[in-house]
């Protein structure tokens, strides 16, 4: 059976465990707020109604894709094609493509950066693989303008970064639902992952702050693993509701 992403794969060890994949929307979080783009998920009212409930469907695609066999796999980038056809439809024009691209370089991104962060410094062979994967669930949904190779998408991530990016009522507006389905406590908590995960640009436009308070407890973090405890700490992050959720994020164990 010929898989999607080949077993024994970096993408796959990311992509399976829980606390890589919540520290990538917790980044993904930060950014999407500020994309110029955001109107579109505000058009269907889904995304400030449930943020944490779109996170876990988000989730559940990527996970989907990075787990399939390829037949399945495009099966789900198909559908996930044809969800933004519907809302373009709904609406009457066209998600730009470079919004497109945004949202497949942040997954690029905050994998890395997530992995990195928890786990160890990726070799260049090892991003260039995380690269390639979105780089085919880019091609199969036919984003335009998508760079071939991992060195290619450093220049136009940055270009990005610089160009597509807004703080604005919508922003303002994102983080205010964050905080209303999160509570006090686990925003705060949301804030200081993205301190350690995001771009400085990122930072410098929702002003997160330059100090990593969260650094100690991360440290604390990678000793409850060896415990066997790390659970506690996950659950504590989202509300009681996504126990379940988040125990199925973890794929590969």
């Amino acid at each position: 059976m010929q898989l999607f992403v080949n077993k024994g794969s970096i993408v796959r060890e990311i992509w399976g465990k829980s606390d890589t994949t919540l520290f990538i929307f917790a980044g993904a979080a930060a950014e999407f707020a500020l994309n110029k783009a955001v109107d579109w998920l505000y058009f269907t009212g889904r995304l400030p109604a449930d943020p944490l409930g779109r996170l876990f469907s988000t989730v559940a695609y990527a996970q989907q894709i990075v787990f399939s066999n390829h037949s399945d796999a495009l099966q789900a980038i198909d559908r996930i094609a044809a969800i933004h056809q519907g809302v373009e439809n709904a609406r009457g024009s066209q998600i730009p493509d470079w919004a497109y691209r945004d949202v497949l370089f942040m997954l690029i991104d905050y994998s890395i950066r997530s992995y990195e962060l928890l786990e160890r410094k990726l070799t260049e062979a090892e991003k260039e693989e995380v690269f390639n994967v979105f780089y085919r669930v880019g091609h199969r949904m036919g984003i335009a303008g998508l760079p071939a190779t991992y060195a290619s998408w450093l220049i136009m991530r940055d270009d990005h970064l610089q160009h597509n990016m807004i703080n604005s009522r919508f922003t303002t507006d994102l983080f205010k639902q964050y905080r209303k389905h999160l509570g006090w406590l686990r925003y705060i908590l949301l804030k200081q992952v993205q301190v350690l995960v995001v771009p400085p640009r990122v930072n410098h436009l929702l002003n997160l702050g330059r100090t990593p308070l969260l650094m100690p407890v991360i440290w604390l973090y990678k000793l409850s693993r060896n415990i066997k405890l790390d659970w506690l700490v996950k659950e504590a992050i989202l509300p009681p509701r996504y126990k379940a959720q988040i125990r199925n994020l973890d794929i590969s164990a």
